[in-house]
């Protein structure tokens, strides 16, 4: 079993004219992200964000269905939104990730867009391989910044579907991501 975490970043990421924005959490990407990453044996889901009072929602949602109510309603919810951690920045995701497993992970940069030196998914699936702790990495809005594609050990190639239309959701596009990486 490969050595999987995932984050959703909130920031930096663009919005539809290309600018560097923060993003807002998503009740939707909580749950459906965290529920894949539970059934394909993610290690951790981190959502990221520096506004507080975004922190404070994800918490409140997170909280009911690990802790309140919800918990008690509906178990296997609870498990797979206990996957989650709120961080600040990518940085501090890496950081925490580093301190768990005694080695850096490897980040995987995803994107809707094409880059001329991104990896295919049996190419990712190979480098998975090793054991290591391997790090895919979601932008929320319009996906992630430029710089964040580029600062990645590596960049993983597009969902390519059968039309141009190229917009999925990110809580589509993790699912599909794990599948192909990791789906039996």
């Amino acid at each position: 079993m490969p050595n999987i975490y995932v984050a959703l970043l909130h920031y930096p990421v663009m919005n539809k004219n290309g600018d560097v924005i923060e993003s807002a959490i998503t009740n939707l990407d909580l749950h459906d992200i965290s529920r894949a990453a539970k059934t394909y044996g993610v290690k951790g889901y981190y959502v990221a964000t520096r506004l507080v009072d975004q922190v404070k929602l994800a918490r409140r949602i997170i909280g009911h269905w690990t802790n309140g109510a919800g918990a008690d309603y509906n178990p296997a919810r609870r498990r797979a939104l206990e996957l989650i951690r709120m961080a600040e920045s990518l940085e501090d995701i890496v950081q925490h990730i580093a301190g768990q497993e005694n080695v850096q992970p490897k980040t995987v940069a995803t994107c809707a867009r094409k880059f001329d030196d991104a990896v295919s998914y049996d190419k990712m699936r190979e480098l998975m391989r090793d054991g290591k702790p391997h790090l895919l990495v979601f932008g929320t809005a319009w996906g992630l910044a430029q710089e964040t594609i580029r600062q990645a050990d590596y960049i993983l190639e597009p969902i390519a579907g059968r039309t141009g239309y190229n917009h999925l959701s990110v809580r589509s596009a993790a699912s599909i991501i794990l599948d192909r990486l990791i789906g039996r």
